[in-house]
């Protein structure tokens, strides 16, 4: 935001616009800023949930916070996937998808995995 308040600045210090509306684009700049700063923490206050569906009764559920999101799931994918009990589950779950739908804000259901036994797994942001 500081460099396009520079530019407004610019634009007056020019000529280009005079000094009352360079300062209606400073406010409108942060007032976006504001709305920009405020979905961003409001999006860190959400969970994804990983739920994992045995037939066998060997269900999982995890709930984690957003903002811990990225080093956790790198690190507990790594985990389960050389863990014998949880690897089948882990071996088909795309984690990149999963870390950009976080960078890109998505909410709702991230994933779906059904398997031919009937385990599913499923990720949800909420």
């Amino acid at each position: 935001m500081k460099d396009e308040i520079t530019k407004v600045l610019n634009m007056v210090q020019e000529g280009k616009i005079d000094a009352k509306e360079g300062t209606e684009l400073i406010e409108l700049l942060k007032q976006e800023d504001i709305e920009t700063t405020t979905k961003q923490s409001e999006y860190l206050k959400k969970t994804l949930k990983i739920r994992i569906h045995s037939e066998d009764n060997e269900n999982v559920s995890v709930n984690l916070p957003i903002k811990l999101v990225k080093v956790v799931l790198v690190a507990g994918h790594s985990i389960a996937s050389k863990i014998p009990q949880s690897e089948q589950y882990v071996k088909d779950l795309d984690i990149g998808l999963i870390i950009e739908a976080i960078d890109n804000e998505l909410e709702g259901q991230i994933v779906d995995v059904k398997s031919s036994n009937g385990d599913t797994v499923s990720v949800i942001i909420e």
